[in-house]
């Protein structure tokens, strides 16, 4: 001990600030040099030892990273972790700076050190408590949005075993809902309805479009609502005419209103209507559903610091008919999105790339939806995620609606990592020739068609209902700039 009492008092300003660095960098060391040596031993033995396992959790063990940020009970505790380790952190900085100061050294040399000591106090704090944020946000966004199975109630949601959920289940098909009520208009019309079939081995997917003007939507036969309608969703008193109260992106208002609870108990009827009514009319078992809304929507685009898209023609920005409902009145568009390659899209401009119609027809505008998809996927690479988290989160919590169980979570955010690198396929269910108008569509043709492009070894050739036409396109070409 009198050895390190002499060296102690000899210690040069620079040696002892050096000194307090090192300690800090390498928590224990200073504790070592300053004659603590089995707490600085040890201290330092844990620091490297939590540094080895996060590594190694990180580079070999990336299921185990995705389960534990989907669960709101770890998140807890990961949060409590790091306030425990940043104020440990600090007293160890602090403490390893008292024990290599000189007892006598001068005032100046002394508040140099305390200086150093509350820099480096600060660099701790500071990532400690943006990561603290980081992971509360986290924990926060699971709770608001994805409920625990029995805090929830669906009517049309399957039962799963949540360790083993893809068991005999080759596809999980989800409902991909958009829509706003917006300003003077009355209840949701869901403007974009789409289909992700994805496939749970390898993160292949699907993405089937389907019309918003579509009339006659189908019921399964052992549903309720085809007891209501048996001919789909229309009224024959009205004839062979356009029918907007009954177009399909009516309904999420509509049928629940007509016949409220007749699914049974359900935290969004609207969705559970759709989810039945969409799954018989293209001939696939719709697991969950997914709600955006327009806000959320931009604000999300805007957090990730917008998305990439190339433009083929020019797309509306606003502009409206006056026919309809929802209409306020008739009005041309404030202006359009220039065609161009590689263009950078904020949240609103990315919106009416996706929505916009005034003078367009809907296969155009759910060809748009489903490169925004692809876009928004694209955009959200981890350097994106890690520094602009908070952002995320905020707008993820006013963009999402789902009936998707927290239990479930774990499993999809690995199914998630599969379909980053696996294809994304656009399905054409032929609107020329099988929904023309959307009066009628031919349902056995389109979920034909779907068929054979999910399972295209067991349909080798159309029925004499389907498209002759290939029903499967790589959205990498379809989202690929060639200018009209």
């Amino acid at each position: 001990m009198r050895d390190f009492a002499d060296r102690r008092r000899t210690r040069s300003t620079a040696v002892v600030l050096a000194l307090t660095v090192i300690g800090a960098i390498l928590p224990g060391v200073g504790l070592i040099v300053g004659g603590r040596r089995k707490l600085g031993a040890f201290v330092l033995t844990v620091t490297l030892a939590l540094a080895g396992a996060a590594a190694y959790v990180a580079v070999a063990r990336p299921p185990a990273v995705l389960a534990l940020v989907v669960s709101p009970h770890k998140l807890l505790i990961v949060a409590a972790a790091l306030v425990v380790v940043g104020l440990a952190w600090v007293w160890v900085v602090v403490a390893s700076h008292e024990l290599v100061r000189p007892l006598t050294m001068k005032w100046v040399p002394r508040l140099a050190g305390a200086l150093l000591v509350g820099v480096l106090s600060f660099a701790i704090a500071l990532p400690t408590t943006a990561a603290v944020t980081a992971v509360l946000s986290q924990r926060d966004l699971i709770g608001s949005v994805f409920l625990p199975g029995l805090d929830s109630r669906s009517a049309t949601r399957p039962d799963v075993n949540v360790r083993d959920p893809w068991a005999n289940r080759p596809e999980l098909n989800v409902l991909l809902l958009g829509g706003d009520g917006g300003a003077n208009r009355t209840g949701i019309r869901t403007d974009s309805v789409m289909v992700a079939s994805i496939d749970t081995r390898t993160g292949a997917t699907h993405l089937i479009s389907l019309s918003r003007n579509w009339m006659r939507m189908p019921f399964p036969a052992n549903s309720p609502l085809h007891k209501a309608y048996p001919d789909g969703f229309w009224d024959p008193a009205l004839g062979d005419v356009e029918q907007p109260e009954y177009y399909l992106d009516a309904m999420y208002d509509n049928v629940p209103k007509a016949h409220p609870g007749i699914l049974g108990p359900t935290d969004n009827e609207g969705a559970d209507v759709l989810k039945e009514s969409v799954g018989a009319a293209v001939g696939l078992p719709i697991d969950y559903y997914v709600q955006l809304s327009v806000q959320g929507f931009e604000k999300m685009i805007d957090a990730l610091g917008g998305v990439t898209v190339n433009i083929n023609y020019p797309v509306p920005i606003g502009g409206d008919y006056g026919i309809g409902p929802g209409t306020r009145g008739p009005r041309k568009p404030t202006g359009y999105l220039e065609p161009g390659p590689n263009q950078k899209l904020d949240g609103y401009h990315a919106m009416w790339f996706a929505r916009g119609r005034y003078g367009l027809d809907d296969p155009s505008r759910q060809a748009r939806q489903r490169c925004t998809i692809q876009a928004l996927v694209h955009s959200a690479n981890p350097a994106t995620v890690v520094s602009r988290y908070q952002q995320i989160a905020a707008a993820g919590k006013q963009l999402l609606r789902t009936d998707i169980p927290q239990e479930l979570l774990p499993a999809l955010v690995r199914l998630a990592v599969k379909m980053k690198h696996a294809a994304i396929t656009n399905v054409d269910l032929d609107g020329a020739k099988n929904f023309p108008t959307g009066r009628d569509p031919n349902y056995p043709a389109i979920r034909e068609l779907v068929q054979q492009a999910l399972h295209p070894a067991h349909h080798p050739a159309a029925t004499r209902h389907a498209s002759t036409a290939t029903p499967a396109e790589s959205l990498a070409q379809l989202c690929a700039y060639h200018p009209s």
